[in-house]
């Protein structure tokens, strides 16, 4: 089979970081032990490179391989993030690794290959290749939740990720089979034009049912979402920081992928579905959130509840006069939760030391004095996590209310708000212990991790004050999706 330049073009991005990350692979096994931070600069200029290709790609619609894979403004915006999200787990990995005894360039390629993954779940048009995307991003996110071995935490969050995560994994496939049971297709396009005829019935329901199950897993949505409070406490910080953000993306846009593009004669089996996991997702994690005392369970537990509300934006898919623009709103949400998650596990890091050491909300005691610049930027954060202005996480609540009331869902926004005012609780309860608590924090003064936080504090609250520009390029690269 020979490859046509329009194929060439739909996995440029993809193949150019997936060659980047085998040869940095070899690359590796010559950089002394004490000296990765080769390797660590080779996948950061990996991660540049393809980003500029990928945006250079910005307003292309191609279909290559059989319509299986795709590259569109919907996979460019994502892939653009997912690029920006590998860039930042590089640099808030940098320093920790070395610091807790992990500096192993296998740590870099990894994530490497987890990120080519992500990208090829949103340029998937095809159920196979859904499925193979899932599992190339996953894998690599099982050996790196396992990495700081043999400490007995992470391998058990390595163990409980990957049983987990194949059983899920087991949905999709198994649902991938009645979809083509039911329709003689994996084709998402094709799928879409059996199913209008009517003639699929109960079975294509089914399989797109258990679809979202494996989906509901990766976004760590009720209820899926049991594995994300150990995985998320035993894994090495950076790592969690990473998997938060990027799975999530990925997770979500292949959820719209798949849902926009071959089951929107469903819309009306699955809106109600959604509604309920939206609201259950919400209430379960912010209400439990309350209880921790673990400021990494208290962000897995945010993690979840913010899944709940990036959900809200897919119940109005089936409305086509407002499915645009909330399914929008929910690519800007994730952009805010990715800035505003990054910032937050950039200070976890900071103040984490060896045998877990410092991950206590009361370690946070007197950071307000001691390190006042820190605890500005942990408190914006918080403060965006809540959605209270000026910051990107209000902005993206608002578009998001804005949209779920549009599409006459009123008791989901109300359920979207009262949530939010509940976890005010548990996010304010850092900052106050920040401030109004004394203590004697030390924090690490890493170059990388402080570019990372700073840069993510001021983007938090200055791309807030202008979101137009954002807001419409989410806009913009849905125009050929639906």
């Amino acid at each position: 089979m020979t490859l046509s330049y329009t194929e060439f073009e739909v996995i440029g991005p993809y193949a150019l970081l997936t060659i980047w990350a085998c040869i940095l692979l070899l690359i590796d096994l010559f950089i002394p032990r004490g000296q990765k931070w080769v390797t660590a600069l080779l996948s950061a200029v990996g991660l540049a490179v393809t980003l500029g290709f990928t945006l250079t790609q910005v307003g292309l619609e191609r279909e290559g391989f059989n319509k299986m894979v795709v590259v569109d403004g919907f996979s460019t915006f994502i892939n653009a993030l997912l690029l920006v999200s590998g860039l930042l787990g590089v640099a808030l990995a940098y320093g920790y690794v070395k610091r807790m005894g992990l500096e192993r360039g296998e740590y870099y390629t990894l994530l490497l290959f987890s990120v080519t993954g992500m990208m090829l779940m949103a340029q998937a048009a095809d159920l196979i290749v859904v499925f193979l995307a899932l599992e190339l991003l996953s894998i690599p996110l099982y050996v790196l939740a396992a990495f700081n071995r043999p400490k007995t935490e992470s391998e058990e969050a390595g163990l409980k990720y990957f049983l987990l995560g194949a059983f899920a994994t087991g949905f999709v496939v198994y649902g991938t089979a009645l979809v083509f049971g039911a329709t003689g297709h994996t084709n998402l396009s094709s799928i879409v034009a059996y199913a209008s005829t009517g003639t699929s019935g109960l079975l294509l329901t089914i399989g797109a049912a258990l679809i979202l199950v494996g989906f509901g897993f990766k976004v760590a949505a009720v209820p899926f979402h049991m594995w994300t409070p150990d995985v998320y406490q035993g894994a090495p910080s950076a790592v969690t920081a990473f998997m938060s953000s990027g799975a999530k993306i990925a997770g979500f846009a292949a959820l719209l992928r798949v849902f926009s593009t071959a089951f929107p004669t469903l819309a009306a089996y699955m809106t109600d579905i959604l509604w309920a996991l939206a609201a259950v997702t919400m209430i379960l994690g912010n209400f439990i959130a309350i209880s921790q005392t673990n400021i990494k369970r208290l962000l897995a537990y945010s993690s979840i509840a913010h899944a709940g509300y990036i959900l809200m934006a897919f119940v109005p898919y089936g409305n086509p006069e407002v499915r645009n623009v909330s399914i929008a709103a929910g690519l800007f949400y994730l952009v805010a939760y990715a800035v505003t998650n990054f910032g937050a596990w950039g200070v976890v890091i900071a103040l984490e030391k060896a045998e877990n050491k410092g991950l206590e909300i009361a370690d946070y005691a007197g950071l307000g004095r001691k390190y006042p610049a820190l605890a500005a930027a942990m408190t914006v954060f918080m403060l965006s996590l809540i959605g209270f202005p000026p910051t990107l996480g209000m902005v993206g609540k608002f578009y998001l209310f804005r949209a779920v009331l549009t599409g006459g869902y009123v008791w989901l926004a109300i359920i979207g708000v009262l949530t939010s005012l509940v976890s005010a609780y548990y996010y304010l309860r850092v900052v106050v212990t920040m401030y109004m608590k004394d203590g004697e924090p030390v924090t690490e003064r890493e170059t990388w991790l402080s570019i990372t936080t700073g840069a993510t504090a001021i983007l938090t609250v200055v791309v807030s004050l202008a979101p137009q520009s954002l807001f419409s390029w989410a806009k913009d690269a849905l125009l050929k999706l639906f």
